[in-house]
């Protein structure tokens, strides 16, 4: 099974759809919340959300929508990653709910290689995330650094450092 991807094998205008979906769970809201020490009621506290927000309800915490996508583009994307250089753009486009799920896919948008070790490249890409019924909720765009296919091949491939099972 393929993780991530070596440079060469990154195509301007490809789209990768990535699978599976997550349902999110107020407990995974909430344990996002406390873990960051976001406290806000608009998160956490279903009658303050209830009674004094336009959403009528806890909306789940952006930065947790952001990192559920990001870590749903990791086996299309950046599995094989030396470095993630930059997250160019963020926007938070409609509220997650509880109970929503949400899919991802990541749009290639240009490659440039190394101009300093010939061994790698900087990969352009652009993250959507988007509930069950296609609400779009998140967009990102981010730059990678990932390996030539020879700089990977050099390191242990597919598996590096993997080890062998020792029989006896």
């Amino acid at each position: 099974m393929q993780f991530g991807r070596y440079y060469e094998e990154f195509e301007v205008g490809a789209v990768y759809k990535h699978w599976p979906g997550k349902t999110v769970t107020e407990y995974d809201d909430h344990l996002f919340c406390l873990i960051t020490m976001n406290h806000h009621p608009l998160h956490l506290d279903a009658h303050v959300a209830g009674e004094t927000t336009d959403f009528g309800r806890n909306v789940v915490v952006g930065t947790y929508v952001y990192s559920l996508l990001l870590g749903m583009s990791v086996p299309d994307v950046s599995g094989k990653a030396i470095a993630n250089l930059e997250v160019e753009s963020l926007r938070h486009v409609a509220p997650t709910f509880h109970g929503d799920t949400l899919y991802g896919e990541t749009t290639v948008l240009g490659k440039t290689e190394s101009r300093s070790k010939d061994d790698r490249g900087v990969v352009h890409v652009e993250t959507i995330g988007y509930k069950q019924d296609g609400t779009v909720v998140c967009t990102f765009r981010r730059t990678v650094m990932v390996p030539k296919r020879s700089s990977g091949e050099s390191r242990g491939g597919e598996q590096p450092g993997r080890p062998e099972p020792v029989r006896t």
